[in-house]
C-alpha cells in the first residue's frame, strides 16, 4: 500500500474516532488520534491478519495496553473490515459489543481484553513467548501509552522480554507527552524512555509516529532485528488531525459537543479531499 493510501485510511480512522466518541458522549479522543497512524499502519500494512477469519492461528497478535484509546483501535478494525463501520456509533451504548475498553470475547479481531493500565505488555510478552516455545512464526505487537510507563508491571514485563530475547515482540510507545493530569514529564517523568528500554535489553528505534515514512522504516527494522525485542518510541501529537484538540490535555477524555463535532469532521473531510488533489492530508 502506498503512502497516499495510508494517509487516506488514517483520515478515515480519525473520522471514526470522532464519530464514535461524539455518539457515546464520552471516551478518549486525544490518545486515539495521536496513535491513529500507528493503528493504520499496523492493520493496513504491517500485520498478517484476515478480517474474514479473525482467529486463524498463524495471525499476528496485537495488544492495546492503553485500552482507553479503544476508539482508535475500533475504528481501525472497522475500516479494515472486522465489523461494520456504522457500529462505531454504538460505542459505550448499553448493549453494544463496543465497550469502553477492548473485550476479546465479543469484538472480532481483538486478541486481548485490556484497560487496566500496565498489564497489556505482560500479556503480549506471554504471546511472544508462546510463539517461541511452539516454534510458530507469528509476531506480537503491543501499543503502550507514555503515561502508562509509570506502572511498574511494564518494566517487569520488559525485563522478562529482554532476558528471553523475544525478537518476535515489537513494543510501540505512543509518546504524545500528555496524560490525564498534564504532561508526563510533570506528573512522573518516564524520560529518557529509549534508554530505559535499552537497559532492559531492547533494540530501540525513535521516530515521528505521525509520519508514515518513518513508521514504515521502523517496523521493517523491528522485523529484521534478531536477538532482542524492539521498542519503537513514537513521538506523536495528542489529538493529531483536529487542530483544536492537538496538544490540548483537556481532550484526553472528553467528547466533542455538536459544534466541535462539526468542526472536527469538516477539518478531516478537507484533509481527505486534499489527499485526492495532492494538496492536503496529515503528514
Amino acid at each position: 500500500m502506498n503512502k497516499k493510501e495510508l494517509i487516506k485510511y488514517a483520515i478515515d480512522v480519525r473520522k471514526g474516532i470522532i464519530t464514535a466518541v461524539y455518539n457515546a458522549k464520552s471516551g478518549h479522543p486525544g490518545g486515539s488520534l495521536s496513535a491513529a497512524d500507528i493503528f493504520t499502519y499496523l492493520y493496513f500494512e504491517e500485520m498478517n491478519i484476515n478480517p474474514e477469519e479473525p482467529d486463524f492461528p498463524e495471525r499476528d497478535r496485537f495488544v492495546l495496553s492503553k485500552g482507553h484509546t479503544a476508539p482508535g483501535y475500533y475504528s481501525a478494525l472497522a475500516y479494515r473490515g472486522f465489523f461494520p463501520v456504522e457500529d462505531l456509533k454504538t460505542l459505550r451504548h448499553l448493549g453494544s459489543y463496543l465497550q469502553g475498553h477492548p473485550d476479546k470475547k465479543h469484538i472480532p479481531g481483538v486478541d486481548m481484553s485490556s484497560g487496566s493500565l500496565g498489564q497489556g505488555l505482560s500479556a503480549a510478552v506471554g504471546m511472544a513467548l508462546a510463539a517461541k516455545l511452539k516454534k510458530e512464526e507469528y509476531r506480537t505487537y503491543c501499543l503502550l501509552g507514555d503515561g502508562e510507563l509509570q506502572e511498574g508491571q511494564i518494566w517487569e514485563a520488559a525485563m522478562f522480554a529482554g532476558h528471553k530475547k523475544l525478537d518476535n515482540l515489537c513494543v510501540i510507545v505512543d509518546n504524545n507527552n500528555l496524560q490525564i493530569d498534564g504532561t508526563v514529564a510533570e506528573v512522573c517523568s518516564p524520560y529518557p524512555i529509549g534508554k530505559k528500554f535499552e537497559a532492559f535489553n531492547f533494540h530501540v528505534v525513535s521516530i515521528n509516529g505521525n509520519d508514515f515514512d518513518e513508521i514504515s522504516e521502523a517496523f521493517k527494522e523491528a522485523s529484521s532485528y534478531k536477538g532482542a525485542p524492539t521498542a519503537i518510541i513514537a513521538h506523536t501529537v495528542k489529538g493529531k488531525g483536529v487542530s483544536f484538540m492537538e496538544n490540548n490535555v483537556s481532550w484526553h477524555g472528553k467528547a466533542p459537543n455538536d459544534d466541535e463535532y462539526r468542526l472536527a469532521m469538516e477539518e478531516l473531510e478537507k484533509q481527505e479531499a486534499g489527499t485526492e488533489t495532492g494538496k492536503g492530508g496529515i503528514e
